[in-house]
């Protein structure tokens, strides 16, 4: 309902909108000026997780396509772009198929009481994401902060044993995500990091660690997110909770 009420309010100021749905013909579909349809199928669960995908790839394909006609990039870069994209679905097979390890590490961790995610720039986004599936699907309390913020007041809640999550794709980010993360594990902190193959020096800073196949960077967060969102969901099996119908959500919100 809140984000049909933004829609409406663009539309009394004239302004043109697009919509980025993904069931044909619904609310938003029919009231905005353009559709884009994701069409991924039906959404089973309440925690959305294809459908988040879909709209990823639909949001880097409009942003390539942008900065083609405003001729920000050249023919090779858009090229090369549109090739990345497509290299997407094997790489999401193969992060899928590293599932074993992740559900080891959440049957580990399926009784922790808080966990921080932290990133930098697009790395940040993915946390965010990731902190949100598993509070809905696991209950359990959990944060995504900005790397660079933690010295600001979030470190003060890091004691013996909290699992602390870095996400690390950003290879000019990485060095300093990497040295918040040391500073959390010196305060007692256990360090998950997610990064991409052949960034392997990180096993000697981190204690467990996944990794993703290389792309664009642009584009990489398609990737980084999965693992993220397996763990939220084998820590929720490992529970023994309902991880389709999370209590107290909802698969529409029809209320602002």
């Amino acid at each position: 309902a809140d984000t049909l009420a933004a829609l409406r309010l663009a539309k009394e100021k004239g302004i043109t909108t697009m919509a980025i749905v993904n069931v044909v013909g619904s609310s938003i579909a029919r009231e905005a000026d353009k559709v884009f349809y994701t069409l991924a199928g039906p959404e089973i669960s309440v925690a959305t997780t294809k459908a988040y995908s879909a709209q990823l790839t639909a949001m880097y394909c409009l942003a390539v396509q942008f900065a083609k006609v405003r001729e920000k990039i050249t023919e090779e870069q858009y090229s090369y772009f549109i090739s990345e994209l497509l290299t997407l679905p094997e790489k999401m097979q193969k992060t899928l198929e590293d599932k074993e390890r992740i559900q080891w590490f959440a049957a580990k961790y399926a009784n922790a009481h808080d966990v921080f995610f932290v990133g930098r720039g697009i790395d940040y986004a993915v946390c965010l994401e990731g902190s949100l599936k598993l509070k809905e699907i696991s209950y359990i309390h959990s944060e995504a902060y900005a790397a660079g913020e933690l010295k600001h007041g979030t470190i003060s809640l890091i004691e013996q044993g909290t699992l602390v999550i870095g996400v690390l794709t950003q290879s000019e980010l990485y060095e300093k995500t990497i040295s918040n993360m040391l500073e959390c594990k010196s305060r007692g902190a256990y360090l998950m990091g997610l990064t991409t193959y052949g960034k392997y020096e990180i096993e000697d800073q981190v204690n467990f660690t996944v990794y993703v196949p290389k792309v664009d960077e642009h584009f990489v967060g398609s990737l980084a997110v999965i693992p993220l969102q397996l763990l939220g969901y084998y820590v929720s099996v490992a529970k023994g909770l309902d991880v389709d119908k999370p209590r107290n959500l909802a698969k529409s919100v029809t209320v602002e």
